[in-house]
């Protein structure tokens, strides 16, 4: 029996299909892949198993993903990757087809909007019909002064691609969408909806692509309130990793638990590895 940190038995992992993993904080830091990432996947392809990323982290396209874990090492494709951003494409094409998007992120989610068809501006104009936030590491001043105008002169629909507080790097944490956000709750009074994690949005367009059942599929992540808490609403299995933002004792303290609780995805191979 190959157990987690409270002696559950994980062996049944092995037998998933659709594996969903968080990127940062539960693969790699900064760019730094984990130990045991690559012959992990390798170990999941080889058991006719599935490896997707699902990401709240919108400041990167899928393309800019592609490159950057192709150069870690990870064969990967469009295939693999689910991000905040594309459900957040997903949701205004359905929703605000032709209409004009406020949007607030990087020149690399600016793209990835527009290549979705997604009609955008950066400028405040009075015929705004919605408001994208997202995670921005290229966050200005003057970014924050348009988009605190927008908020407090529109009434319009308000929504941002992740609840994230902070996104982990090497030396600790930076301000992620949420507080981005909070502030500027703060400064105008209005609050997003968040359509990422713990949105289950991405769990379920996954399960759809690749039709699988909730019983074969697992969400692995270092954030109860993100990673966890979105397989938990979309019903799947989730394994909660301690390489990134969550401690112990905040699982400890959490009202949402997970499945299983490991130090790192590495030893999910001791399931491949027993005879």
């Amino acid at each position: 029996m190959i157990i987690d940190y409270y002696g559950n038995d994980i062996t049944k992992l092995k037998n998933k299909k659709l594996f969903l993993f968080d990127m940062d904080g539960t693969i790699y830091m900064e760019g730094k892949l984990f130990k045991g990432v690559t012959e992990l996947l390798a170990k999941i392809v080889e058991n006719f198993g599935r490896y997707v990323f699902i990401t709240n982290n919108s400041s990167k396209s899928v393309e800019d993903y592609i490159e950057r874990l192709t150069k870690m090492g990870i064969p990967c494709d469009e295939n693999n990757f689910l991000t905040s951003t594309q459900a957040s494409c997903r949701l205004f094409n359905d929703r605000f087809e032709n209409k004009l998007i406020y949007a607030q992120g990087t020149a690399s989610f600016m793209k990835e909007l527009a290549d979705n068809g997604i009609k955008t501006t950066t400028k405040f104009q009075p015929d705004i019909d919605a408001v994208l936030v997202a995670f921005d590491s290229e966050l200005t001043g003057e970014k924050m002064r348009i988009t605190s105008e927008v908020l407090t002169k529109l009434n319009v629909p308000y929504y941002a691609t992740n609840p994230d507080w902070v996104c982990p790097v090497e030396f600790g944490y930076v301000p992620d969408c949420g507080s981005m956000c909070f502030g500027y709750e703060k400064a105008t009074g209005k609050t997003p909806i968040y359509i990422g994690k713990p949105n289950p949005m991405m769990i379920n367009l996954a399960m759809e692509k690749f039709n699988v059942a909730k019983e074969e599929t697992v969400v692995m992540g270092d954030r109860i309130y993100t990673d966890i808490a979105s397989g938990y609403n979309a019903g799947v299995d989730t394994v909660l990793v301690l390489s990134g933002e969550t401690t112990i004792s905040d699982c400890q303290a959490s009202q949402i638990k997970p499945t299983f609780v490991l130090n790192d995805v590495s030893e999910i191979l001791k399931c491949y590895r027993k005879r």
